[in-house]
């Protein structure tokens, strides 16, 4: 209340639970709507007394962010917990394909489960309050740092910068070290396969060749050596 007046403020929903008639600026609403902006409406004495704009201005780099994701044959989906047209107008400007908007945060988790059972491996990205039981749904889940402590607490990775290009890094990065233990695998087991049998003597009989423990003990701090070596370029790792 200021002074004897009642003044509201909020979306359509509210302004119909109080009876107060907006259909003066339903236009200007839809307009802002399709400009990606929040439309807030305002009534004063129980009468529509104005309209507000509110939105969140979408990084320059995102748009080549989501470019990066695709490139790598992810599928981008937003979930958002605005109206249709609001979201679509912001995944226009990023360039996401998949939309899906007017979702409370129960339904993101429902959301990130039905594509599991679909199954699709699913890994989330959110910042807020209401993107923690999705982050915690998800197979893997992405918490900007810039973002609220029970988001980046429910996450599997607290990413530090709070753009969308370093979710493509990440992933970047999850792949070259998964790359990377395999190789170790592979060569372990070759060199094994290889190695153990020539210790144990099995060139003698034909070449008269026999590894001395020395030797065999060398080999095997080599092949431990050589896992070590490998993984170590991780460090030197740049995300394209």
């Amino acid at each position: 209340n200021v002074g004897d007046l009642k003044v509201a403020i909020g979306n359509a929903a509210l302004m119909a639970d109080l009876g107060i008639d907006i259909s003066a600026m339903e236009s200007q609403a839809d307009k802002l709507t399709s400009e990606a902006k929040t439309a807030v409406y305002v009534s004063v004495g129980g009468k529509l007394a104005g309209i507000l704009a509110v939105a969140d201005p979408v990084r320059e780099s995102s748009k080549g962010a989501i470019a990066r994701l695709i490139a790598m044959r992810l599928k981008v989906v937003m979930i958002s917990g605005d109206r249709l047209e609001t979201a679509r107008a912001i995944a226009r400007q990023v360039g996401i394909q998949d939309v899906i908007a007017g979702v409370l945060p129960g339904g993101k988790v429902t959301e990130v489960q039905r594509m599991q059972q679909t199954g699709e491996v699913v890994a989330m990205v959110g910042d807020g309050v209401n993107d923690a039981p999705a982050l915690a749904a998800a197979d893997v889940g992405m918490a900007i740092g810039t973002g609220t402590d029970i988001a980046v607490e429910a996450a599997d990775i607290a990413l530090m910068r709070g753009d969308l290009g370093s979710v493509a890094d990440a992933i970047s990065l999850s792949r070259r070290t998964t790359a990377t233990m395999k190789q170790n695998l592979f060569w372990a087991f070759i060199y094994n396969v290889i190695g153990i049998p020539v210790a144990a003597g099995l060139l003698y009989p034909f070449f008269g060749i026999v590894l001395s423990p020395i030797l065999a003990s060398g080999a095997m701090a080599f092949s431990s050596v050589s896992v070590v070596m490998n993984s170590l370029r991780l460090r030197r790792f740049t995300p394209s």
